[in-house]
């Protein structure tokens, strides 16, 4: 059930017009309470959309009682009339739900530099205020789709109290904090600092570390509401767990349905000097689209593994560094390792361990193979 798993909580989704297609288009995800507790993190990208702009400001009270999603427009790059646009959107959202406008968060994906159809959207908010549903996080995930395949969600039960969740992305997947849009949900009775530090903490290790094309969205957003519903106030680090958990599954399901990919690459790297250097180091590996392009076809070639930890600023001797793909350890001591043939890569994963040799730090970095249908369908986008 998504982000309505946990109790205290209703969704919608509908198809308002905002999509040529006629497919759902926007969603709304309301917190009953008796808790209004929220925290969010947002891209770091310097060009923010109107809805980032907007809720970072609702997010920021600590209080948060509505989420209004749109997909079919990102709202970005639209000027001071996109922020407007988001304000009415909160404006109209309040009004038919009875709260502040100042409590409404809003998120917006799709094409960047036009303007939402408010003629649509703004009705739209009633027929979604109409429908809302304690059953209805599914239909909300759905509805805030763009080039996902399939809607995500994912959740975690507690002694009790409940985490859930729902993300879209399939493209524009690079780490800002949060690389997509998602709403997280529980009913345990966590307060909003509680919540800041469970949601930081588990977007720096889970959507931070998702990589699939070096591209960073102008409207990145990840929001975890607490509505206390339960009653009950978990373990911090209990708690920070579920949330962790939530994150990485939903995190693993953005990769499996990246634009076009038919590989899912986990790459770690072992033994750094500390854990930043694991992150670059990896991330370059992530981003090598030479690299990217082999492993598409199906060509163990570390070669180009250790092409990208050389561009990093990593502590490491090039003289001491091993690679390997899928278990077989195809580079040691920066030469020739175990024989390439031995590497299967008949399978959607593919595993890469990069071993620095300088220390006993770690971190793991998920990516996709680059292919002729996510250039396809990145050509083709707009028009």
């Amino acid at each position: 059930m998504s982000v309505t798993a946990a109790q205290g909580f209703t969704a919608a989704g509908i198809a308002a017009g905002i999509k040529e297609n006629g497919n759902p288009d926007l969603a709304l995800v309301v917190n009953q309470g008796p808790r209004l507790a929220a925290a969010g993190v947002f891209t770091a990208n310097r060009v923010k959309a109107a809805p980032v702009l907007w809720s970072q400001q609702v997010v920021k009270a600590g209080q948060v009682s509505a989420v209004v999603l749109n997909s079919g427009g990102a709202n970005a790059c639209t000027g001071p009339e996109g922020f407007q646009d988001t304000h009415a959107t909160a404006e109209k959202a309040a009004e038919v739900l009875g709260h502040s406008a100042g409590e409404i968060a809003i998120a917006s994906t799709g094409l960047i530099g036009v303007r939402l159809p408010m003629d649509k959207l703004l009705p739209g908010l009633e027929k979604a205020a109409a429908g809302l549903s304690a059953h209805g996080g599914e239909k909300a995930a759905i509805a805030i789709k763009t080039t996902d395949t399939v809607h995500k969600t994912a959740v975690v039960q507690g002694e009790g109290w409940t985490v859930g969740g729902m993300a879209k992305g399939a493209g524009m997947l690079a780490p800002g904090l949060a690389t997509m849009l998602v709403v997280l949900t529980t009913d345990a009775d966590i307060d909003t600092p509680g919540l800041d530090t469970a949601l930081r903490a588990a977007t720096r290790t889970t959507f931070d570390r998702v990589d699939s094309d070096g591209c960073m969205s102008t409207n990145d957003t990840v929001l975890l509401l607490a509505s206390g519903a339960s009653g009950i106030t978990p373990a911090a680090d209990v708690f920070a767990e579920a949330v962790r958990s939530v994150c990485d599954d939903l995190a693993r399901q953005l990769i499996g349905d990246a634009e076009g990919a038919s590989k899912d690459i986990r790459i770690e790297v072992i033994n750094a000097a500390t854990e930043d250097d694991a992150v670059e180091v990896g991330r370059s590996i992530a981003r090598n689209n030479l690299l990217k392009c082999a492993l598409h076809g199906e060509d163990p070639n570390w070669g180009r593994v250790l092409s990208a930890i050389g561009t990093t600023s990593a502590a490491f001797d090039p003289d001491k560094l091993n690679v390997a793909i899928n278990g077989v350890w195809v580079c040691r001591n920066g030469s020739v390792g175990d024989d390439r043939d031995l590497v299967d890569m008949r399978y959607r994963e593919v595993r890469i361990t990069a071993d620095l040799a300088e220390g006993s730090e770690t971190a793991v970095i998920w990516a996709n193979d680059l292919t002729a249908d996510y250039v396809h369908e990145n050509s083709a986008y707009s028009s």
